[in-house]
């Protein structure tokens, strides 16, 4: 892979489930340990990351005003998504400053750096996780190979399985099969991802954690993460 390595993380939306918390303030900036969750999370890239491409939305002012264009020598770019046409759309929006694969991720997730490490060697990959409570998240399917076969999104029904954490490597090649709908508003990435896998093997890695931080009960867990994982970062 080239040196230049970019992440996209999609922090444009309005974080509805978090309630209340999220009024005055977008759900990426909300405190944990006494930082913005996108602070840690740019704590946690791999060291070849050099530019971060974050695509903002709702309240998108306070991340550019916090962090400015450049954190910890990494430059950062920013890309407001006016229509929030969910992250099939967000993605098309930066198709043009990509260099080549670039590692993508949402606003609101946490992981350990060997994952994300991991995923960068690869050209194009989704990041899944086994997990006990399955029925909440996406589901991955494999073929023999350990490639992505189909994603399957709530309801499943599958109470335990592997799950899409939502961590990606997307090549140019994605942007070449159309956006699948998930809803009359949004289209989804994953989904997308599904597509090109029956022309492309998208390799899918194990992560050794993961943790999403979506609702007000998750910013418990959330610290918690961090207060095992972050001595890694």
């Amino acid at each position: 892979m080239a040196f230049h390595m970019q992440v996209v993380m999609l922090a444009a939306g309005r974080g509805t489930r978090m309630g209340t918390l999220t009024e005055n303030i977008p759900k990426p900036m909300l405190g944990l340990l006494g930082r913005p969750m996108l602070e840690w999370k740019l704590e946690m890239l791999p060291g070849a990351i050099d530019e971060v491409i974050l695509v903002v939305g709702y309240l998108g002012e306070q991340i550019e005003n916090y962090f400015g264009a450049e954190w910890k020598g990494k430059k950062i770019h920013y890309v407001r998504q006016e229509k929030l046409d969910g992250t099939g759309g967000a993605i098309t929006l930066v198709k043009d400053l990509l260099a080549g694969p670039a590692l993508v991720m949402m606003g609101d997730d946490l992981y350990r750096s060997e994952d994300l490490e991991d995923l960068l060697q690869e050209d194009v990959a989704v990041l899944g996780l086994e997990v006990d409570d399955a029925e909440l998240y996406g589901l991955l399917e494999t073929d023999n190979d350990g490639r992505l076969y189909k994603i399957t999104e709530r309801p499943h029904q599958k109470k335990t399985g592997l799950v899409n954490t939502g961590a990606y490597v997307v090549s140019s090649r994605f942007f070449e099969y159309p956006l699948v709908p998930i809803s009359e508003t949004e289209y989804g990435l994953p989904q997308t991802l599904a597509l090109l896998a029956k022309d492309i093997p998208v390799k899918v890695l194990r992560a050794r954690a993961w943790q999403p931080v979506g609702k007000p009960e998750d910013i418990v867990l959330g610290e918690e993460f961090l207060k095992k994982y972050r001595n890694t970062f």
